[in-house]
């Protein structure tokens, strides 16, 4: 199964009073495996950053002064993302920034029924903890050492990992490696461990030089009790 994990970083919290996508970062997974294919941009919003909004990401307005506008680049992160589902951290926030901008340069919205919401998974998974992206990653191992800053495409890929842990683990794409591809999975399925070999049972049964020592240490027991309890029976 083909799923995408993406991110998004904004001008502020809401595109209805005029805030815009800057970013967006993608990662492709299949079967819950990185293919290592993603799509990452950066988008000239038409309006200024926010000081609040540009602690958080660190996009400044000259930054992307240069960058084209989502219009620019809308038909390449269609054809990337696809008809996958959708994997995101808060994702009502990201799908509505990202059908807002669609909307705008007259795309259809991408159907809220391909959204799966990993902040809502964590809080069913880990009711009382927290839940933000970084909590997730000390949970669960993942090095987030490179996050400095929010950034789109480190926070996908932070988040595919997550997603990852919430979904079964590690090891649940080797489970479904003879469902993808054989060329995506072939050096795993040759590194797999052969099967243990089947050894010859083992005899249990006493040589008959064992029987023979048995009998004559049997032999110079003086009153044993089995025998006064044969005369019982």
């Amino acid at each position: 199964m083909r799923e995408i994990v993406f991110d998004t970083e904004t001008t502020g919290v809401s595109p209805l009073t005029g805030d815009r996508m800057v970013e967006i970062g993608c990662v492709e997974m299949i079967n819950r495996v990185e293919t290592g294919r993603s799509f990452h941009a950066y988008f000239n919003p038409g309006r200024s950053m926010p000081a609040g909004a540009e602690a958080v990401h660190g996009l400044s307005e000259v930054f992307l002064s240069d960058k084209p506008r989502f219009p620019d680049l809308c038909e390449e992160l269609l054809a990337f993302i696809g008809d996958a589902p959708l994997v995101a951290h808060n994702a009502s926030f990201d799908f509505g920034f990202l059908n807002h901008e669609l909307t705008l340069c007259g795309r259809p919205i991408v159907c809220l029924t391909r959204m799966i919401c990993t902040l809502e998974m964590a809080r069913k998974r880990h009711p009382g903890a927290k839940h933000s992206l970084d909590a997730l990653c000390t949970r669960y191992g993942v090095d987030r050492s490179i996050r400095v800053k929010h950034g789109a495409l480190i926070d996908a890929q932070l988040l595919a990992q997550c997603y990852i842990e919430l979904t079964g683990g590690r090891q649940i794409g080797f489970s479904l490696a003879a469902e993808a591809p054989q060329s995506q999975f072939a050096d795993v399925v040759r590194a797999a461990p052969a099967r243990n070999q089947v050894r010859p049972p083992r005899r249990f049964e006493p040589s008959a030089e064992e029987l023979e020592r048995h009998a004559a240490f049997v032999g110079t027991l003086t009153d044993p009790i089995w025998v006064r309890l044969d005369g019982v029976r």
